[in-house]
Order: C-alpha cells, then structure tokens, then sequence
C-alpha cells in the first residue's frame, strides 16, 4: 500500500510539471505571434492608423443638422414690425414689445411671423421655445387680454384693501393688526378692481399682469411667525391657465 501511494505521488508531480511546461511554451508561442504583428504592421506603414482616421473622418462628416421652424398667425386687427431688433406687436393704442435674439431668425410675411434657426442646438432649442411662448402671449393678450384672482383671507384681524388709482397704489390697513398701512404699487397698464374679499387684476401684458399679483402677495407675507396658526395674507388663486380654488 504504501508503494502505491508513493507512486501516485509521482504521477502527480511529473502531470504538475508538464502543465507547467505547457503553458510556458503557449506564452513563448502568443509572445512570438504579437512580435509577427507588430512588424507586419510596421511593414504596412501605418495601415491601421489610417483605417482609424478614415472611421473619425467619417463620423465627423455626419452634419445632417435639423432645423427649427414655426409659422404664427397673425389676426387682421394687429399689425406686427420688427424694428431696431425690437419686436412690436399692436392693437388700436396698446402696443407690446419684445427684444431679440441674433441666434433666432425672425420675417413677417403678409400674415404670418416665421420663427426659424438653422442650427438645432440646446440654445437654440430653448431660445426657439421661449420666444414662441412669449409671440403666442402678445398676441392672445392684446386679442382677449390675461386675469389674475387674488383672494383676502383674515383669520386674527380683519384687514382693509383700498386701491388708489390716482397713485396706482393698493393699500392693505390693519395687517394682523399694524398700525403702518402695507402700500404696494402698481402699473398703469393693468386694471385693479377689488371686490369684497377678491382682488382682480386684468391686463393685455401677461408679465406686467403676473409681477403685480406676485407683488400683492409678497407685500402681505409673514415672517418670522408659525404659518399654521397665522394664516393671513392675499394669495393669488386663479392666473392664465390654471386655477387653485
């Protein structure tokens, strides 16, 4: 028994060792094929290099660039001229203007305001966007005009609004019971009326319309004190495609 195991052992050892010279000689044989690769494409002068070159050149000639383009209507009763880079849009005597972008491209023809770029990048895409939205916007404004709602709430003390059109002011008295009167001021361009507990402000400018509204609930914001208990304030409930309440 104990011969058979010492030459078991053997046996083992002398496969260990051929696995060990297998191998050596399989690198030596991979070594010898990368050596014969290298030189043939040293022989080639360069074959593989330019193959890369000829894929980037033709990656790099894909300039299949989309462009952007809208045509907007234009009503029979507004009249549309681009002047000093300066869009202006008119109604009777309201009269709306917007500056331009060099990126975008703008024409009027008989009827219609083209809005194009050639190039199609971020910029681009969001300029394009934006200036669509804000054409869309003069125009619906000065056609059917923007509203905007904003409703009084009194919980500790009852306020008073007044709206001062000599001044373009309005004036919130006895704001959670100060003795100073809240004066926030407005613009000409939009109409102020207030009707018991709901202030309404219409205006052909969507912006001008918008920053006002922001202002009057701004001017009667709390601070410094728990929202949960002192829920006084002005709060805009109702604007251009949306309605809170």
């Amino acid at each position: 028994m104990a011969e058979e195991n010492i030459s078991s052992l053997k046996q083992r050892k002398v496969s260990k060792a051929e696995i060990n010279q297998n191998s050596y000689q399989n690198k030596e044989r991979l070594d010898k094929k990368t050596i014969d690769n290298i030189k043939s494409n040293e022989s080639d002068g360069g074959s593989s290099s330019q193959r890369k070159s000829v894929k980037i050149s033709k990656v790099r000639k894909k300039d299949n660039q989309k462009k952007l383009y809208e045509e907007i209507e234009i009503p029979k009763e507004i009249s549309v001229e681009i002047r000093e880079n300066f869009l202006i849009i008119r109604k009777n005597d309201k009269e709306l203007k917007r500056k331009l972008n060099d990126l975008i491209n703008f024409k009027i023809e008989v009827n219609k305001i083209i809005i194009s770029s050639e190039r199609d990048r971020r910029i681009e895409k969001r300029l394009f966007g934006t200036f669509s939205a804000h054409i869309k916007n003069m125009i619906n404004g000065l056609i059917k005009g923007f509203i905007y709602k904003l409703q009084i709430a009194n919980v500790h003390f009852p306020m008073n609004v007044i709206y001062n059109k000599e001044n373009n002011e309005i004036i919130v008295k006895n704001f959670l019971g100060e003795n100073k009167d809240r004066i926030i001021k407005s613009v000409p361009e939009v109409e102020i009326k207030i009707d018991k507990d709901i202030v309404e402000l219409k205006s052909f400018d969507i912006e001008k319309a918008g920053q006002i509204a922001t202002n009057i609930e701004k001017g009667t914001k709390i601070r410094n004190k728990d929202r949960r208990i002192y829920q006084d304030g002005i709060f805009i409930i109702e604007k251009p495609g949306r309605v809170y309440l």
